[in-house]
């Protein structure tokens, strides 16, 4: 549950940043707003490095995938962009490839 914790708190930090720069450069926003993304891209490095599995790749490889699916919540839930059958199950496809890479046996 503390790999999920912090793969959900990393993606929120990262997109929630990306968002708000976002916001600020194509709607003209306050400043504030990039300087707030940039700090919150900045706790997303910080956040992902608190993963306990032992390789960089992987961690961040997974985190891809988690990545991917939270985004497609955040068009929908923030953006109000409602995502299709196609993003639903490439969605479940990079679920599934991010539970194979971590919690896969290993020698």
């Amino acid at each position: 549950m503390y790999a999920v914790l912090l793969f959900v708190l990393a993606g929120l930090a990262e997109i929630s940043g990306g968002y708000l720069i976002w916001v600020w450069l194509r709607e003209s926003r306050p400043f504030w707003f990039g300087l707030s993304g940039g700090i919150l891209l900045m706790l997303y490095g910080v956040i992902a490095a608190f993963q306990v599995f032992p390789s960089f790749g992987r961690v961040y490889a997974a985190y891809g995938g988690v990545f991917i699916v939270m985004s497609v919540l955040w068009g929908w839930l923030v953006d109000r962009k409602t995502p299709d059958m196609y993003d639903w199950i490439g969605a479940a496809v990079c679920l599934i490839g991010v539970s194979i890479m971590l919690w896969a046996p290993r020698q």
